[in-house]
């Protein structure tokens, strides 16, 4: 007999003992078990609670809802393969004998530094007030750095780069080196709630009589502006090509340093912008790109092989799924 029929011989027999104990005693069963792998289990219980887990941590980065929603997608589809995974690649550093207390105690006391915490104290209660109990969290880390550990220990180590790949992927994707041009800005704005047309035209005027007439244009903001760009006195800030709408960035770029725009009607008011200062965009020289090529050039080649790995391990492995949707969220079974 083989080691998968001995596995699934043992696991599938625990199962019947509980479902027949719980029969002549007349009660129900306390836990389902979702899936089997190897000789561990997933339960639905721990299913919720992962789910439930990957699902607050989506919502914590507040995407556009379009993004949200496709994420949300995925992750219903996909949270109990990533169980499985996450089981597989446990289940092989404890066979490795992978230990990370000594990286766990490192990385406890770079984040109490980096946050001025004086004591674990501090991070528990910090960790706390985020909902979740200290325990929990630092399990998660010690098992994402115990997966880590293993993708790098039997794949992610052997990956080598060469000088003429690096070269060559830096020559073949010059935007991604690219630093776009940046624009400094100041800006007048006059919002239209609660101002009839005539009363938005008069202050527009009084905004051009002003600076026709020498003051400068950051009293000029401080005077006619509303908020937030009174207060500011005009300074809007610096942006990288692409962060502002386009009804406000199409007539920047065709100004100078010092030049103003129009008036651009934008959403509920106008903005007069002005072009304090820009930095035209440049490819960054290669010796300056060169740790992020390698960066992302390892980056797609441990993806890659991080995945063949994990397929055949879950293919050299035990794994039966008992309920493919165990939180009945409409997948196909």
């Amino acid at each position: 007999m083989n080691m998968k029929k001995i596995i699934t011989a043992s696991i599938l027999a625990a199962i019947l003992v509980v479902a027949s104990a719980s029969a002549v005693s007349g009660q129900d069963v306390v836990e389902a078990i979702v899936a089997i792998v190897n000789d561990d289990i997933i339960t639905l219980s721990e299913c919720r609670a992962q789910f439930e887990l990957m699902a607050t941590g989506l919502q914590s980065q507040q995407l556009p809802q379009e993004q949200y929603d496709q994420q949300y997608a995925l992750l219903k589809k996909e949270f109990l393969n990533t169980m499985i995974t996450d089981m597989l690649l446990l289940q092989k550093a404890k066979e490795l004998g992978l230990n990370v207390q000594e990286q766990i105690k490192g990385m406890i006391e770079k984040i109490k530094k980096d946050n001025n915490m004086a004591s674990d104290a501090d991070l528990r209660r910090a960790v706390e007030q985020q909902g979740m109990s200290y325990e929990t969290w630092l399990k998660q880390y010690e098992e994402g750095m115990m997966r880590q550990g293993v993708l790098y220990t039997e794949v992610e180590r052997g990956i080598v780069l060469d000088d003429a790949e690096i070269v060559q992927y830096y020559k073949k994707n010059p935007a991604e080196f690219t630093t776009p041009t940046e624009y400094k800005l100041n800006a007048v704005y006059i919002t239209a709630e609660g101002r009839t047309a005539d009363a938005v035209e008069a202050l527009k005027a009084a905004v051009d009589a002003k600076l026709k007439s020498g003051a400068s244009f950051a009293d000029t903001a401080a005077e006619f502006s509303d908020p937030p760009m009174k207060d500011a006195k005009g300074d809007l800030g610096t942006f990288k090509a692409g962060e502002l709408e386009t009804a406000l960035e199409s007539p920047v770029e065709r100004l100078k340093a010092g030049e103003k725009t129009g008036w651009i009607n934008n959403k509920n008011g106008w903005y007069l912008l002005q072009l304090v200062e820009k930095k035209d965009s440049f490819l960054r020289p290669f010796e300056d790109a060169r740790k992020e090529v390698e960066q992302r050039i390892f980056g797609e080649k441990a993806a890659a092989k991080d995945a063949a790995y994990v397929k055949t391990l879950r293919e050299r492995s035990f794994v039966k799924i008992l309920n493919p949707d165990p939180l009945g969220l409409g997948l196909e079974k």
